[in-house]
Formats: structure tokens, sequence, C-alpha cells
């Protein structure tokens, strides 16, 4: 399938030719999408969809829903009805696109999401995710909220699963929380930028983001794992942490990254001061400014050893049970 926006395809909408997908479609579907900027609220709920835009660029998938927006009856969107769009399937993958959510600052819209990434199996190469708070969701949902009845959302009632996916060569975008969820995650050679967020007139800001907010189970091994990935931004010096957990065992590890000087040297930021005691922190071959130092990083995070660094082999934190191993080679 081919969507253009000029007419020159089969569709001009990305949502026409998902929908255009029969029910019983036994392979893969792929989606071929020329450049141009489509704005529209996307949702993938078939399996083995794979979207190739032409340029990461020039092909913009776009929309710009927030939390602080209402319903014609008065509730707010919240968090997860905000998204640009929406996948809540397995064996999905994207290449060579942007993602974005528009509606702006986090200060003034609340969270704004770009991508709700709802799927096993999932893959994401040379895609560029851009929004400012909570960009990147990685689901699943933690099992039940801390200060209301439900999350809200299309995807509130979905089973708790552990959910693997990739993100190779990807530009990742945003301030607070942008990188959050439950899942398994590997970002390999990704760019992680790290956005100023807006300054009261006269005041200051001395936390300008959190990268990621890891809401790992306690019984699921590994978390968040970013390997040979460049944090960069133009937040200031010294004001973004690598991350907090938004539950208790989040879990997030860096290995041989390079860190800009908007990292904080401390690095990490209990959320909750229980969490010093749960939260599963790692670092291992940082380098840059912002790299870390035993002596100037949290006292409960840890700093691997090459040892302890090199239990992880990349194809082993994604193949679970069915053995998946999406990665090429040189990421093994």
């Amino acid at each position: 399938m081919i969507v253009a926006k000029d007419g020159s395809g089969d569709f001009t909408t990305i949502q026409e030719a998902v929908n255009a997908i029969p029910e019983n479609a036994q392979g893969w579907t792929v989606i071929q999408i020329k450049n141009g900027e489509y704005k529209e609220k996307l949702e993938i709920l078939k399996p083995r969809v794979k979207l190739v835009g032409e340029s990461v660029e020039g092909t913009v998938l776009t929309f710009d829903d927030y939390a602080k927006k209402t319903f014609p009856d008065g509730r707010e969107y919240g968090t997860f009805n905000s998204q640009s769009f929406l996948i809540g399937v397995d064996d999905f993958e994207a290449e060579n696109l942007t993602i974005a959510n528009t509606a702006g600052s986090g200060d003034k819209v609340g969270q704004a999401v770009a991508v709700y990434a709802d799927g096993d199996r999932l893959v994401f190469r040379n895609c560029r995710f851009t929004a400012s708070q909570d960009t990147l969701f990685t689901a699943p949902l933690p099992p039940k909220p801390v200060e209301r009845a439900t999350f809200g959302g299309p995807r509130d009632a979905a089973p708790r699963r552990n959910l693997r996916q990739l993100y190779d060569r990807c530009y990742i975008a945003g301030d607070v929380d942008f990188i959050f969820g439950c899942a398994t995650a590997v970002f390999t050679d990704c760019e992680i930028f790290s956005k100023k967020r807006l300054v009261p007139e006269g005041g200051e800001k001395t936390i300008h983001g959190y990268i990621t907010a890891a809401s790992t189970d306690e019984d699921v091994p590994y978390g968040y794992v970013f390997s040979n990935c460049r944090l960069t931004g133009d937040a200031p010096e010294h004001t973004v942490y690598l991350g907090r957990p938004w539950r208790d065992y989040g879990h997030t590890v860096f290995l041989n990254c390079w860190m800009g000087a908007h990292i904080k040297p401390e690095g990490w930021h209990y959320w909750k001061p229980e969490r010093e005691e749960t939260a599963r922190y790692e670092e291992f071959g940082s380098t840059g400014p912002g790299a870390g130092k035993r002596e100037s990083r949290v006292p409960w995070a840890k700093i691997l050893t090459e040892e302890e660094a090199g239990k992880y082999d990349l194809n082993r934190v994604l193949s679970g049970q069915d053995g998946w191993s999406p990665l090429k080679e040189e990421h093994a």
C-alpha cells in the first residue's frame, strides 16, 4: 500500500490504509508513506503492520492532544488519551518516520504523548519521536494508579504482559519523564535529546527534566537498556536526571553512552525516598562531560564492572520465551 497526501498513492491518510487491511490477513502488510505532514490521531490494532516513510524528516505523523484538554463533559483527557499514535497490538515495525505531539510544553498543557507503544515485539528503526512531557510511553501500564481509580485511555483494561520493544538509531526528544513505562525496551545507537523547559519570567528552573521514568515490575529482569547512545540537549548544564522510578522497581541501565553537560552529576532521582532501596539503576562506560563517577553519582545507583556489564547481552534482554531476536549482529 502507498499513502500520499497529494493523491498519488492508494490512500491519502495512514489510518485509511490501516483500516483497509483485511481482518484475516496472514502475513505482514507494508505501508509505504510518501513525504508530507499527516495530522491524524493514528491507531494500529491489526498485527504484522510495517510503516515505512520516504524519509525520516520528511514523513511526519503528528497530532496535538494533551492531558489538560477536556472532553465535552468536562473530564480531562489525562496522559493516556493524549497520544498522537497508538500501537495496541503485537508485531509492529516502523522505519524512517517522525512521530510528534505538538501540543507544547507540559508546564502549560500537561502530558502530551507522541507514541503509546502497547505491544510485544515492536521495532522502530531510524525514527524520530518529538514532544515535551511524556514523549514515549512503553506499555503496559503499572498494576494500578496511585491516586485515582483508573488510568483512563483506550488501553486501560488491556491485560498486563511483559512487552519487548527495540528502538534502533532513533531520535527521542522531550523534557520530563519523556521515556516512561513498564516494557523491556532496548535503545541502540539513539540520540536522546533533553529540551530546555519554559522558565517563568524573572525566575529560573534548577531541574529541566528526567530522561526516563521506568516502572519495571519486580519479577521482570530488564527494564530500559540504552547501548551506545548519545545524550544531548539544549537544557542548561547540570539540570537533567538520567531517570527516576515511576514505580518501586524501575530498572534502567546506560551502557557505553556519551552524556552531555546537561546531565546532573548525581545522575538519578529517587522520586520517593523509599525507592532508593528498590530502584535498579546502573551505568557502565559512560563518556562525555555528564559521565558518571562513583564519587558523584547517588550511592544507591551502581557503576557496573566490565564483567557485570558483559551480562547485558542485548539479544538475551529481548529474547523472552520465544527467542525473539530483532537485533543486527553488530548489537548482539
